[in-house]
């Protein structure tokens, strides 16, 4: 970049605020523009001068995060990452704010010990690099509805992949790893879905206590169950698992059947959970079997591990760089000769059933 990313921090706490200052500060490529402990002093900030990106509390006298993040994208949009305490109860406000067109979450950086300040560290300042390159889409005033009279229902690596591709069966198992601008992507793509689709197991990057909400709500416009994964959850037609924040998620075999481990373990590929630690589970178990999709995002997480999918048989898709918000991880698969094709957002749900019937 030809100067430092400018980042402005609203939040009314003052901890806070000297937190997230210094983790932007020690990042040679970031620079803390202004701070402001409400919306109102935040407004008028902006108005000397644009930032490049806003991170944005949601709970502020005054004003609260959300209201001003509407008003904003409606006056002069610009790339908006949410900060939240990590509680389930807050969740299902910041899925709204990611429909009202705030690029990522992230959640209040923890000091409590070395490893996760340094996590929050890389976390933070991976948001706000990827909210500085964003493609900003107006959000969806609409509200979305459920789907009538659905039913709602209630890290280690894996060892490197054979060098034979496994033999296809009957079933098919679609993976998909998105990142920054994937949640409102994989909802188009999972509301697009009928309900007998193949299994389809997600990684997006998105905090602890997140996802579940996350899962929750596209349960709940969508043809196809969707839910929050747990260790053993079998992959199933018609059936969306999603990785917990802050867990990795790994596919694996037991006679026909695929089900997913949950699993602790260090940052892969900056991420946990990581797109990579799933494609490279997906390689080794389904091979031949499955599809592998990257999607939308910063960075490089499951560039590598899509290259092993197709190396051990998987059909591979990259979404295209029109339709990303971030052109990222798409980016690097492609570089890496990892993508068979290279298809728009709309055209990805055709895509999945097309495998499905081949």
């Amino acid at each position: 970049m030809a100067h430092p990313i400018r980042v402005l921090i609203v939040d009314d706490s003052a901890s806070v605020r000297r937190t997230l200052s210094e983790i932007i500060e020690a990042d040679p490529d970031l620079t803390v523009m202004a701070t402001a402990a409400d919306p109102f002093v935040a407004a008028e900030r902006i108005r000397q001068e644009i930032p490049d990106v806003v991170i944005l509390d949601v709970e502020m006298p005054r004003m609260d995060g959300i209201t001003f993040l509407r008003k904003l994208m409606a006056q002069r949009p610009l790339p908006v990452v949410m900060c939240s305490s990590l509680t389930e109860e807050g969740s299902q406000t910041l899925l709204l704010a990611l429909e009202a067109g705030a690029v990522d979450i992230i959640t209040k950086p923890r000091t409590d010990t070395r490893q996760f300040l340094v996590e929050s560290s890389v976390r933070v300042c991976d948001a706000v690099k990827a909210a500085a390159c964003a493609r900003l889409r107006r959000g969806d005033a609409t509200p979305r509805r459920p789907v009538p009279g659905k039913l709602s229902a209630d890290v280690i690596m894996p060892p490197p992949v054979a060098r034979h591709a496994m033999a296809r069966t009957t079933e098919t198992v679609v993976c998909i790893g998105a990142s920054t601008g994937g949640t409102e992507s994989l909802r188009e793509v999972l509301e697009a879905l009928p309900a007998d689709s193949p299994g389809i197991v997600i990684v997006q990057h998105m905090p602890e206590a997140f996802t579940a909400a996350f899962a929750r709500r596209l349960d709940g416009l969508c043809r196809i169950e969707v839910k929050e994964a747990a260790d053993g959850d079998p992959v199933l037609p018609g059936r969306a698992l999603i990785a917990p924040g802050n867990r990795h998620m790994l596919l694996q075999r037991s006679g026909a059947r695929y089900h997913v481990a949950v699993k602790d373990g260090p940052l892969v590929s900056r991420h946990r959970p990581s797109v990579d630690v799933l494609f490279r589970s997906a390689a080794q178990y389904a091979g031949a079997n499955a599809l592998g999709i990257i999607m939308t995002g910063m960075g490089d997480d499951g560039a590598r591990g899509l290259l092993e999918m197709k190396t051990a048989g998987a059909a591979t898709l990259a979404q295209d760089e029109e339709t990303c918000v971030v052109f990222g991880m798409p980016r690097e698969a492609i570089a890496l000769g990892a993508a068979d094709r290279v298809v728009p957002l709309d055209r990805i749900p055709t895509e999945i059933m097309r495998v499905r019937a081949s």
